[in-house]
């Protein structure tokens, strides 16, 4: 008996299918020729196993829509179309609020005094002229964007035909009663994000006591809700010691996926450019992440190899608005190209698409001559 197979893209001369085990075939008159376009699209996927399925449609991870869908058919081919020079942002995300009872010691919010939000208004405005342009995955953050009143109508905008929505949070705010909100709104997946994974270390990086035991409530309200949950882990060199013991916590949360993100000198830490990753941390995490694919009881998405092979996201796949309104080419980057309350957000993307910067190989805070710029 045949496998079930997937369409990844499908168009009359060549298409791309998956089979619930991971493995790739290319179809069509023009497989040999496209191949190399689809490299990216084929890496996230060549022999990984998917982390759930919801009414016949595989979920491979919690940053992409479930296959097969729309949703995932428009960003195939904007990744495709990408490989020609036709970028649009794949993912955009909101911060919502300033607010935040945390104090992180490496927050990319700057800081200032007026704790901004956004209105329901603005930032469903940016999520139609998003989706209109492309993108496939709305992400909401903050400061904490549980504190916002109108989170749960802002997740219910998006239209799961064209985008998941997933929220960035500390778990703060993240209560049984808002966990099922959400996913009746339509939320995707919840990023509950952790710093360390002893109680003591974390809380001191976030900078309150019991923030720890409110991220592993929210982690244990999201997934009772039906939500998919990935813990996300900016590594830094005060937790690269204590990779194993991120994976272990994963596993006995029984979460979707762990990813790790390199920590990045912006924000609060702008002037620790030193107190980033070393080349012995990336051998470090490297074997980690070998260890751990082997392991297999949970999805490890590293973003740092990921970026190896798309590049730097920022400005070439990759929008973030800020709690004023200011359209940056991501989190990372605090150099604003316009305001959604002034122009259009097609406006401001044509106008970052125009700076040869944004076509980088690798994260461009961590270029000194970049940073200069700022």
């Amino acid at each position: 008996m045949q496998p079930h197979k997937y369409p990844l893209y499908k168009r009359p001369w060549f298409s791309v299918w998956l089979s619930a085990s991971g493995d790739i075939t290319l179809e069509g008159l023009l497989a040999p020729v496209m191949k190399p376009f689809t490299s990216d699209i084929i890496s996230h996927f060549e022999n990984s196993s998917p982390i759930g399925e919801d009414d016949g449609q595989l979920i491979f991870s919690t940053w992409m829509p479930p296959i097969p869908g729309n949703a995932f058919d428009r960003l195939a081919r904007s990744q495709l179309n990408a490989k020609f020079g036709r970028n649009i942002p794949d993912q955009i995300t909101i911060s919502i609020t300033e607010e935040c009872p945390n104090r992180c010691i490496h927050c990319a919010l700057p800081d200032t005094d007026n704790k901004a939000s956004l209105s329901p208004e603005e930032v469903t405005g940016v999520i139609d002229q998003a989706t209109r342009m492309g993108t496939t995955m709305i992400i909401f953050d903050g400061g904490e964007p549980m504190v916002h009143p109108d989170l749960v109508e802002m997740v219910r905008h998006v239209d799961p035909d064209r985008a998941v929505a997933t929220v960035f949070t500390s778990g703060t705010g993240l209560t049984p009663e808002k966990a099922t909100a959400l996913k009746n709104a339509g939320l995707f997946a919840v990023n509950v994000s952790l710093d360390s994974p002893h109680i003591d270390e974390h809380d001191r990086m976030r900078g309150r006591s019991g923030v720890f035991e409110e991220a592993l409530a929210a982690i244990r309200n999201s997934l009772d809700a039906g939500i998919l949950v990935n813990i996300y882990v900016v590594l830094s060199p005060m937790n690269v010691g204590d990779l194993k013991e991120f994976y272990l916590l994963a596993v006995k949360m029984g979460v979707h996926e762990l990813s790790f993100y390199e920590i990045v000198p912006t924000g609060r830490w702008i002037n620790h450019e030193n107190d980033v990753l070393s080349r012995e941390d990336h051998k470090t995490f490297d074997s980690f992440v070998r260890w751990a694919k082997e392991d297999g009881r949970v999805r490890v998405f590293a973003i740092p190899h990921i970026m190896e092979s798309t590049g730097c996201f920022a400005g070439r796949r990759w929008l973030h608005i800020t709690p004023q309104g200011d359209v940056l080419p991501c989190a990372c980057i605090p150099l604003p190209y316009g305001n959604i309350k002034e122009e259009s957000l097609k406006t401001i993307w044509k106008l970052i698409r125009k700076d040869p910067a944004y076509n980088a190989r690798s994260c461009l805070m961590r270029d000194s001559g970049f940073r200069e710029r700022l």
